[in-house]
């Protein structure tokens, strides 16, 4: 994939100097809080592997997210095609996230998801592009809104991949952002 840039950032693909830092976000408590497993190194391992072809292959996905100044990756943010039928058609482009905790809170996913979604609009030519996350789940829920993305109750699901043992996290809350929506509001704030 071509690298994006930001006013603050450098989205691009993984490098193997970034495989510490995905498997950190992929087992920290705090970052996982809201799924029901932590992959240890080598299933982090394998899911950077996969994640790092398919961006090849594509040409986006949940990509390295990269402060400009200094170089350190601090997670991801991306777009990819969701498998979740029946709750959404094959291939519906998902939007997420993921940092380590001491990036939280600076405005690093919303800057990075704002230039995915142009890149999904824009590029990609897509028509409608969702996220969903933990019902309780705040801070995502929150980015979600910033973006202009709005709630689609009747899309709401049990996930099917958290497990019985984890029924807490079983509920998602789904948002969506229409391309005709997003002009809108890119209009708006010119």
């Amino acid at each position: 994939m071509k690298p994006i840039r930001t006013q603050r950032l450098v989205l691009r693909n993984w490098e193997e100097r970034d495989r510490e830092l995905f498997h950190r976000v992929n087992c920290d408590d705090a970052v996982m809080e809201f799924f029901p497993m932590r992959r240890n190194r080598a299933e982090s391992d394998d899911l950077f592997d996969r994640i790092r072809g398919n961006i090849d292959r594509d040409g986006f996905g949940f990509a390295a997210a990269e402060v400009a100044a200094g170089g350190a990756c601090i997670g991801f943010v991306g777009i990819t095609r969701t498998d979740l039928e029946p709750f959404m058609p094959k291939g519906t482009m998902e939007i997420g996230w993921r940092l380590a905790p001491e990036h939280w809170g600076k405005g690093y996913v919303t800057e990075a998801a704002e230039a995915w979604l142009a890149h999904a609009f824009d590029v990609v030519d897509e028509d409608v592009v969702v996220s969903f996350a933990v019902w309780n789940n705040h801070r995502s829920i929150a980015v979600m809104q910033r973006l202009g993305m709005r709630h689609d109750a009747t899309g709401d699901f049990d996930h099917p991949s958290v497990p019985g043992s984890h029924p807490q996290l079983a509920r998602h809350v789904l948002y969506r952002l229409s391309r005709s929506e997003w002009q809108e509001r890119k209009k708006a704030t010119v």
